[in-house]
């Protein structure tokens, strides 16, 4: 279910070769249960087709297109719906450091009752790779502004894909095929192919390589990098700073395993690995 807006959102659009192809809504409009931060939605294939959804309803959280969503930052939830963190943050927007057609970056405040808990800049840039195809590049680096040690578990960036009439087919580098097999594993590379559009996301630095994929294929399909685990928490030291890099291509079709390694071997320093 989509929120209801009185006015449209402040967002800016996102373009390839002067192509429309995400829009990111930087000044959301949303129930504080939800825990307000930035999406991209929609984002488009060069063909035009949507692989991002937005739900604000039937789901214990909110499914934001593409966003940063964590339960719980010492005992505040980032990501919305119910949590053992009962006091709700919000990411807020406070300014452009840069500012373009094809990308941008930003800075924002982790902010939970009254309180700030993380500087984060965030940056976004769109990436050519080859014809039918083009690639997001999403960088967070979090810094601890506290002066004590900040914790997170559960969550981080998180891409909700649009349902279809058959759940979409998932595999990732080393041979893993299925959402039971992929989820909750490190890979270099996971893949999600609809009929329509195939998503490849790519951890981009060791430390993003090295964290879980969460994976979900029914009614909310979509595609998570850890930022911590519930089995294996973070600890942010004062002044520390965290940071993490996926980058997704983005395809039209319903791509195979080889045509998505060779993809993925052009979005990290790592190379294609089938």
């Amino acid at each position: 279910m989509n929120p209801t807006f009185t006015n449209r959102p402040p967002c800016t659009v996102l373009r390839h070769e002067n192509r429309p192809v995400g829009t990111y809504v930087h000044r959301p409009q949303l129930a504080g249960t939800l825990a307000p931060r930035p999406y991209l939605h929609p984002v488009r294939t060069l063909g035009g087709i949507t692989v991002t959804d937005l739900r604000t309803g039937g789901h214990p959280a909110a499914q934001l297109g593409v966003s940063m969503a964590v339960p719980d930052v010492s005992g505040r939830n980032f990501g919305g719906g119910p949590s053992p963190a009962t006091t709700y943050g919000s990411q807020r927007h406070l300014g452009w450091l840069l500012r373009d057609p094809d990308g941008f970056v930003e800075e924002l405040s982790w902010t939970a009752g009254g309180r700030q808990l993380l500087l984060e800049r965030r940056t976004v840039a769109v990436r050519p790779l080859s014809a039918g195809c083009w690639a997001l590049d999403f960088t967070t680096a979090l810094t601890n502004v506290t002066g004590q040690d900040v914790s997170g578990s559960g969550g981080g960036f998180f891409w909700s894909a649009p349902r279809r009439p058959q759940p979409p087919r998932v595999f990732s580098a080393g041979g893993d095929e299925g959402g039971a097999a992929v989820h909750g594993r490190p890979a270099d590379w996971v893949a999600l192919a609809a009929e329509d559009w195939t998503l490849v996301f790519a951890g981009a630095t060791g430390d993003t390589r090295s964290a879980p994929w969460h994976v979900r294929t029914g009614d909310h399909p979509g595609v998570g990098s850890a930022l911590a685990t519930r089995e294996q928490p973070l600890t942010i030291a004062p002044a520390d700073t965290v940071t993490r890099r996926i980058v997704t291509a983005i395809a039209d079709g319903c791509l195979e395993r080889d045509e998505a390694a060779r993809i993925a071997g052009q979005l990290s320093d790592k190379g294609a690995a089938v």
